[in-house]
């Protein structure tokens, strides 16, 4: 039959779980805490790489239209329009 523990024996395991589950949850907490920060991180990335994306298709269709514009006079110019 088993050993029963006394209330020390107890009381030190309980003591040693505790402190065990408390060390567990800090490094859960900092774990999380750079997981937001790498996610927002990304998140901002992603809104500048967007921006870029947004901005190259602002100057591509500015200059079309410009381009456009200067083949439009020619050809007005030149008699064919």
């Amino acid at each position: 039959m088993p050993e029963e523990k006394t209330t020390r024996e107890l009381m030190y395991e309980t003591s040693r779980d505790v402190k065990w589950i408390c060390r567990t949850l800090q490094r859960m907490e900092e774990q999380a805490g750079d997981h937001e920060e790498r996610l927002r991180d990304l998140e901002g990335w992603r809104e500048r790489k967007i921006g870029e994306e947004q901005r190259a298709c602002r100057i591509g269709a500015g200059a079309g239209g410009l381009v456009g514009g200067i083949v439009a006079m020619l050809v007005r110019l030149l008699g064919f329009g």
